[in-house]
């Protein structure tokens, strides 16, 4: 059996939170495993949707993030409002849809969905700045879980890898989940030290010897 080391996102997101400061104490903690978004006013839940989340190959962001963006309007299949976060490594955001029979299905491509009643009703209480925690399965699911990692690559297996890379003194950059030249170079100096073939790319052999899979 695989045994799961994430000390490392652990470590992300008590780095990278935003100390559920959010302003008039709301907040919103969105639960992928059941597709339920949840909004929570004074440490209560307020309300709650159901949603949709991203495919397995295009998986909707987990951690800590925060509301930067809200716009209405947008039509299609973005539906009648838009909530957009801080995903350090792409446009990522909460809105509504034009498929409301797909809700509950993991169909996006990596947006939470709504249906637009409802992300019409959460606009309205979520300000900028507000916190959003995502959860769900960290490390993929199916075909997709501990993918290998390349120059490209994006997520928040690439953070923990940047975690632990960094923490090991081989990366320099920021944890910002976005598999650059800088990041190659670093996986490929922790190769040669470890007598193994600088590809740059990380498998299941460098997860181990990072300690993030075991």
């Amino acid at each position: 059996m695989k045994k799961y080391f994430l000390s490392a996102i652990i470590i992300f997101l008590l780095l990278h939170s935003y100390a559920w400061s959010a302003p008039d104490k709301t907040m919103i903690y969105i639960d992928l495993w059941e597709n339920t978004l949840f909004l929570i006013k004074n440490g209560k839940v307020a309300d709650q949707y159901k949603i949709s989340g991203g495919t397995s190959d295009k998986p909707t962001p987990i951690g800590i993030f925060k509301v930067v963006e809200k716009s209405e309007g947008w039509g299609g299949g973005f539906g009648s409002r838009w909530i957009g976060l801080d995903v350090p490594w792409g446009n990522y955001g909460i809105h509504g849809t034009n498929k409301p029979w797909l809700i509950g299905k993991d169909v996006s491509s990596g947006c939470v969905r709504m249906f637009n009643d409802d992300v019409e009703k959460l606009y309205d209480q979520v300000p900028i700045g507000t916190v959003v925690h995502i959860d769900g399965p960290v490390a993929g699911i199916g075909e997709n879980e501990f993918k290998n990692l390349s120059e490209g690559s994006r997520g928040v297996l690439v953070q923990i890898v940047q975690q632990q890379l960094k923490a090991q003194g081989y990366y320099k950059g920021k944890i910002d989940g976005i598999f650059d030249h800088q990041m190659e170079k670093a996986v490929k100096q922790f190769q040669i030290d470890n007598h193994l073939a600088a590809t740059g790319g990380i498998t299941s052999v460098e997860y181990n010897l990072l300690g993030i899979l075991e």
